[in-house]
């Protein structure tokens, strides 16, 4: 499969979206250069289209190997992924005390985005050791971060995270794994984990697992959960990968996608022997865990912009040779229709538009990170909505790449089909797109009192005084708001899904005008690129954002009618 990546619409959403020179301004983000990000652009653009995409079909047709000794993956990932490693490509947003280069988070983002629009599988080794290092980072004793953030930092070591058991799913609460002391600071870990990605491969010389743990006598539920750091390998004296711990992959899942990415079932402490250190405060282990479970989050949003990407490239290459009908009493190239034009415009705008919700989240934590509150707040309220719109719209894009491509679509060589195989997990992990939706509604657009959604709205609704069909979503918005917070709890969580849907679209609308703001203060864009970026923003504002207003109906329901069927009902 072959990607161009989309260097000149990052840049475009750096600067007028992101306020990447802002950024850059502050002494903590100086480094980040007109210069320096545009070679960033370039390089891991060179790296996604000329080694990783290359081996997307090896990943999806051979896929990782299980046998007792451990997990293999096909002929070429471990060179690329030394190639990875070697480019410094972990290091971008890495803290600079563990020779990481201190870089804006939105600058990783687009790393993460290239690499998964080339071959998402793969990137999801990369993708799960950045959450580890932000969980480190934030949670981590001194002795810890010493010893651990600089290798994951640089990707020779990767990390895991934890989380769900046979039994629990995402009710984390209800894991069974235990932690007992071990008698010299450590802890004997044993238990049982599933769904755990890359959890074993022979790509990085070790492997950092982040497991979730109850200790003896601790509360049930999530209050007595604990966060643990347990390797593939004990560090001998100098650090380096010594002695195996009591830690194995005993099976790999067989997927629907991304086949290139071990899906493992682990076993912790099968012979008694398997140490751990902990993370933070005993019982912490839930606060520390959702550090690397929002970054996550954000980065499987991510994923869904780049399987769009990656399913609009193929499938404008595909109805631009596809010939087939006429026009003018000529064959005609299926590109020429009015319908296919229709669903790739609807593409090129879902993607443009989810990828500025991604980039604009990701700024606004980076100036969180300089001390900015109101930016923290805002990332908070819009994480759910970059994971479940996001990933969302990456399903739309790849489902309308296999329509546009028609009958041959569903014929795997086309690579069209792999790209909807490979995205339908994404609404599923690292917490339902359900689970977003709650957390939404429950935590989210309370948050101050509800001002930190108003402060949105009102950011909205003074760029958009020229767009009728923004200014009327917002007041519905505003309107769905109210009503859902003075619901009852099911009656919220009937409209949370609706509603964050209708969220995300305003928010989508807004970036998108700003975007075509933009056009008329930089002139010197490539006119191609301008008419392109003014026909999705006008499709997405004067098209999709109609489509959501009938979305209140939905958010402002209640669940009465949901209850209005017995269980048993259900199967008839």
């Amino acid at each position: 499969m072959t990607y161009t990546p989309p260097v000149a619409e990052q840049s475009f959403l750096l600067r007028h979206v992101v306020g990447i020179d802002a950024l850059a301004s502050h002494p903590r983000f100086g480094e980040a250069t007109p210069d320096l990000v545009q070679a960033i652009l370039e390089g891991v653009g060179a790296l996604a289209a000329g080694t990783f995409a290359p081996l997307n079909r090896v990943g999806d047709e051979i896929g990782a190997t299980w046998t007792p000794d451990g997990v293999t993956l096909p002929p070429g990932f471990r060179e690329a992924y030394r190639a990875y490693v070697d480019g410094g490509w972990g290091t971008l947003a890495g803290p600079p005390e563990h020779g990481g280069q201190g870089l804006p988070l939105v600058l990783a983002s687009v790393v993460l985005e290239d690499l998964g629009s080339a071959n998402m599988g793969f990137s999801l080794v990369m993708m799960l050791s950045a959450g580890a290092v932000e969980a480190l980072k934030h949670h981590g004793s001194a002795e810890l971060q010493q010893l651990w953030l600089p290798k994951l930092v640089t990707g020779e070591f990767s990390g895991t995270m934890n989380l769900t058991e046979p039994q629990a799913g995402s009710d984390v609460g209800a894991l069974k794994t235990k932690a007992v002391p071990n008698g010299d600071g450590r802890w004997r870990i044993s238990g049982q984990k599933i769904f755990i990605t890359f959890g074993e491969h022979d790509l990085a010389e070790n492997i950092v697992h982040l497991v979730l743990a109850r200790t003896p006598d601790a509360p049930p539920g999530t209050r007595g959960i604990s966060l643990f750091l347990v390797p593939k390998f004990l560090p001998a004296a100098d650090g380096s990968p010594g002695a195996r711990n009591d830690v194995r992959c005993v099976s790999i899942e067989h997927k629907m996608g991304i086949h290139a990415s071990p899906t493992c079932v682990m076993s912790y402490g099968d012979e008694d022997r398997c140490i751990g250190w902990l993370i933070g405060e005993e019982q912490g282990g839930m606060r520390a865990m959702f550090t690397m479970m929002n970054n996550a989050r954000l980065n499987v949003g991510l994923q869904g912009v780049s399987i769009a990407e990656a399913a609009t490239q193929a499938a404008v290459a595909y109805a631009s040779g596809r010939v087939q009908g006429a026009r003018d009493s000529r064959p005609a190239a299926i590109l020429q229709h009015p319908d296919v034009r229709r669903m790739l415009l609807r593409m090129k705008a879902l993607t443009q538009a989810a990828r500025a919700l991604a980039y604009y989240a990701a700024g606004q934590t980076d100036r969180a990170t300089l001390g900015d509150a109101a930016a923290k707040a805002r990332a908070d309220l819009l994480t759910p909505l970059v994971k479940a719109y996001g990933t969302d719209v990456g399903v739309e894009v790849a489902s309308l790449g296999v329509q546009v491509h028609g009958g041959m679509g569903y014929i795997e060589e086309t690579g069209a089909a792999q790209h909807l195989r490979d995205i339908r997990i994404a609404p599923i992990y690292e917490g339902t797109n359900g689970i977003q939706a709650a957390d939404l509604v429950g935590r989210k657009i309370g948050l101050d009192g509800g001002e930190v959604l108003a402060a949105l709205l009102r950011d909205i609704a003074a760029d958009t005084e020229d767009e009728p069909a923004l200014r009327a979503l917002a007041a519905t918005a505003d309107g769905a708001a109210k009503h859902l917070l003075s619901a009852s709890p099911d009656d919220r969580l009937a409209g949370s899904y609706p509603f964050l849907t209708l969220l995300s679209i305003l928010v989508c609308g807004w970036l998108m005008k700003r975007q075509l703001d933009a056009l008329e203060r930089d002139p010197e864009l490539d006119p191609r690129f301008a008419s392109m970026k003014r026909a999705a923003a006008r499709f997405y504002i004067d098209r999709v954002v109609p489509e959501a207003l009938g979305l209140a109906a939905g958010a402002t329901a209640g669940a009465a009618l949901l209850y209005s069927v017995e269980e048993d009902a259900f199967a008839a």
